[in-house]
């Protein structure tokens, strides 16, 4: 009978990473803050310059996360609360991922599911993780 995988003692302890301060999992607290600042600043955008229409709102965050998670490592909501977004095994995060993982962050339930790591069904899809600075 095969031997069953160890059980880890930490959120991200399967990937190699930290149980805690620099790249390790960036935890629930510090994503939900991230999301909401990059809502926040969505709607404002939206109030601005659509007279916050609903599609406009979500438009703007999406073309946010679309635009930043390749060039800064992460929205800004990611980066102002010390997260940076990788793929599991390292490197750039290319274009892809951040669409793939953008378009099901918009259905909102696949980022409320998540794993073991914490990672959310978003982030298993694109080969991502999000990790503390």
């Amino acid at each position: 009978m095969p031997a069953e995988p160890p059980l880890s003692t930490y959120p991200g302890e399967r990937l190699g990473l930290p149980p805690s301060g620099p790249g390790s999992v960036g935890r629930l607290g510090r994503r939900i803050a991230a999301y909401l600042i990059d809502s926040a600043c969505a709607a404002l955008i939206s109030a601005a310059f659509f007279h916050y229409e609903a599609w406009a709102t979500l438009a703007v965050f999406l073309i946010v996360q679309v635009l930043f998670i390749p060039t800064i490592g992460g929205s800004p909501g990611h980066r102002i609360v010390g997260l940076r977004l990788m793929p599991v095994r390292g490197g750039w995060v290319g274009l892809w991922r951040p669409i793939i993982r953008t378009v099901l962050l918009a259905l909102l339930i696949p980022a409320v599911i998540w794993d073991a790591d914490q990672r959310g069904l978003h982030d298993k899809a694109a080969g991502t993780v999000l990790v503390r600075v």
